[in-house]
């Protein structure tokens, strides 16, 4: 195990027109007119380049970036990145695949158009696993993209590169997706607040729309609550589903105490680690002496849920190879990464499997709900060890033993994606023996996300988010 002194963190913070802003701040002060857009790019582009050849978590930056026209958004003038599986104007969309060439895209996606109503300026775009499918953000031929909090752990995946650059304080926010806790288990990593919204809460890209089991949600990653209320809250004032109830600005915690269940394993059987365990479990004390009734509940998940959930992976993946060439022309299933091609494999052999497969996903609401009645929240692990090093989870990895290391690592995540309920990682208390972050997660009813931001604000309160520049 890495020692605390043997650690190489890698941090952007200095004194600049950023400072230690988060979005939320930095829109104040550019409002202010303390500093101004165009400074606030130049340095923050300046972070990007003096971090990035340590972690690695750009795809693509923008030499002359334009800035969003809405002047009057929550975050005007704040830079971000747009992760590399989501369509933006000009930009090539390659989705971490080197199995083609990517293209220049024609048009915003529909949520790039939705984050940049927030009134973000777009730098680039940051990296992720081949299609999204990893924990991590690892590659067959390509470096890593590695923790600023330890270089040698995974940034996690699959919105790795988006969690490198917010964490390591390039830039305050940062967009993420998330089809199977790809958002919060990035978040869980690099001890970021990391909210994957009710489905249906933020405008679906024409991909999620298609699928036969919609379980992507777009969002972003960022260093406080604040930020992720505040996205939410410009987010609905460009487009609102009307089927879900608003969420409205959320600003600090609620007086209402709530009635929490919690679980340190999976419903399915994988035992959380030591640190991981201890972590909930100290979660569970503060929102106790916080007022909260919080008690031990068992979710009645089909215990085919694990199986049935890879094999709709392995769709997923068997229907990129055969619908590829729409992503370039010279699209070849056979340079599908090693993770990729197993997945891909494994489905071809299951795939009669289908039918049953999608009416048990799609029954797990009916299971999962049961566990809300008479709670209000769920409180889990985000995953069930710590941050595993640089390799562990890579597509080099024989595809029998990184599916079996896969699955014994992200074993709480997905319900949330197949059912669509909206949940949330944030900081635990605790670390890791060598100071490593390790994430919680909040979970709730279909659109519940104030609650879990409200919950959210009153942990960051009674024991702020340790940062990356005071370790």
């Amino acid at each position: 195990m890495t020692t605390f002194e043997e650690r190489t963190t890698v941090h952007a913070f200095r004194d600049d027109a950023l400072g230690d802003h988060d979005a939320v701040g930095l829109a104040e002060a550019i409002r202010r007119g303390e500093v101004g857009a165009a400074e606030v790019a130049r340095d923050a582009a300046e972070r990007v380049r003096a971090v990035d050849a340590r972690l690695n978590a750009v795809q693509l930056l923008i030499d002359a970036p334009a800035h969003a026209s809405a002047a009057g958004g929550a975050f005007a003038g704040v830079p971000t990145f747009v992760k590399d599986n989501t369509d933006y104007l000009a930009l090539p969309t390659g989705h971490g695949s080197a199995a083609f060439t990517p293209r220049a895209a024609r048009r915003h996606a529909p949520f790039a158009r939705q984050f940049l109503s927030t009134g973000v300026t777009v730098l680039g775009k940051t990296r992720l696993p081949e299609f999204g499918f990893s924990p991590t953000t690892e590659y067959e031929g390509a470096e890593p993209v590695r923790n600023p909090w330890d270089t040698g752990r995974s940034a996690g995946g699959s919105s790795g590169g988006s969690a490198a650059l917010v964490a390591a304080g390039a830039v305050p926010i940062a967009h993420a997706n998330d089809g199977g806790g790809s958002i919060r288990i990035p978040a869980a990593c690099c001890g970021l607040v990391g909210l994957k919204p009710t489905r249906g809460r933020v405008a679906a890209n024409a991909q999620s729309r298609q699928l036969p089991l919609d379980i992507v949600s777009d969002g972003i990653l960022s260093r406080t609550v604040r930020d992720s209320a505040a996205f939410l809250a410009a987010a609905e004032t460009y487009w609102r589903n009307p089927k879900l109830p608003p969420v409205g600005l959320v600003e600090g915690p609620s007086e209402q105490r709530l009635r929490i269940g919690f679980l340190l394993d999976s419903p399915n059987g994988v035992r959380s680690d030591t640190a991981t365990r201890a972590a909930v479990e100290q979660t569970a004390a503060t929102l106790e002496r916080l007022g909260h009734r919080v008690e031990p509940v068992e979710p009645a998940i089909d215990p085919r849920f694990t199986e049935d959930f890879l094999t709709y992976w392995g769709m997923l993946a068997f229907l990129i190879g055969v619908t590829g060439r729409t992503l370039g022309w010279d699209f070849d299933h056979r340079r599908m990464d090693g993770l990729s091609r197993g997945l891909r494999a494994s489905y071809l052999r299951d795939w009669r499997r289908t039918p049953g497969v999608l009416r048990r996903l799609k029954r797990t609401r009916e299971a999962y709900a049961a566990a809300f009645r008479g709670h209000d929240l769920l409180l889990s692990p985000v995953l069930a060890h710590t941050t595993p090093p640089i390799g562990h989870l890579s597509p080099t990895v024989p595809y029998p033993t990184l599916i079996e290391r896969i699955l014994a690592y992200v074993a709480f995540t997905p319900v949330d994606n197949v059912v669509g309920t909206p949940s949330m990682s944030v900081p635990a208390a605790s670390t890791t023996e060598d100071g490593l972050p390790i994430g919680v997660m909040f979970s709730g009813r279909p659109g519940s996300e104030r609650k879990l931001l409200e919950i959210a604000f009153a942990l960051e309160a009674e024991r702020p988010f340790r940062r990356i520049q005071d370790s």
